[in-house]
């Protein structure tokens, strides 16, 4: 009974301890979790390279009926659907029109995934910020505090002030540090399905290219 009593008061005392800022932090916690979750679902191979998609482009393709490739890639929202659409658009002009439009279109779709999970790097980076700014606020209580008393406070009176600084930090670095972890996940992530997005979509177009006639 003694122990659960203990626990109870330290969380009662962690909770509180941060005052405003501290329920800041872990509203802002709840939203990076959110994102965090959102674009690991999102951000992944059976998304962005779809084995069926890929199969299906390739059988039609084979069989010459690229008008329907045309119509399967346009109307899905996959990476890979994305890439092939965007060169297919361009075929009436040529084999180096439409690797110029994957190209474009490869650097266009993983920009908008990059911009989309900088939300990660930003808490990341504002969240410490946060936890500074509820340490600086406890710090100057704090000497207010000693001020107040003629320079000789009890640990009780100073007991407040310095747990909202050192609460602050800690839930600034329980946020700051698993939102960089998964911005730098996600973003290797996609970095790597991109490249490889990018050369499946090649082989993909190459019935395209124009054969090189003998001398």
């Amino acid at each position: 009974m003694m122990l659960a009593a203990a626990e109870q008061t330290f969380w009662d005392v962690y909770i509180a301890g941060g005052g405003l800022i501290g329920y800041a932090i872990i509203a802002l916690s709840i939203v990076m979790l959110s994102l965090a979750i959102k674009y690991f679902i999102e951000i992944r191979r059976g998304n962005m390279l779809p084995q069926a998609v890929r199969l299906q482009v390739q059988q039609l393709f084979t069989a010459k009926q690229y008008r329907e490739a045309i119509e399967l890639t346009s109307h899905r929202p996959d990476y890979l659907s994305y890439l092939v659409s965007s060169s297919l658009a361009e075929s009436p002009h040529g084999y180096p029109a439409m690797e110029r439009a994957l190209e474009k279109a490869s650097e266009e779709r993983t920009t908008k995934m990059l911009r989309s999970i900088e939300w990660l790097n930003v808490i990341g980076n504002v969240a410490p910020m946060m936890g500074l700014l509820g340490t600086v606020s406890g710090m100057i209580e704090a000497f207010f505090t000693i001020v107040r008393k003629g320079g000789m406070p009890n640990a009780g009176d100073l007991a407040q002030s310095i747990g909202v600084a050192l609460v602050t930090t800690l839930d600034g670095l329980l946020v700051a540090i698993p939102a960089m972890a998964a911005y730098a996940a996600l973003r290797n992530r996609i970095d790597a399905m991109s490249s490889e997005g990018m050369k499946v979509a090649q082989d993909l177009i190459s019935t395209f290219r124009p054969v090189r006639k003998m001398p």
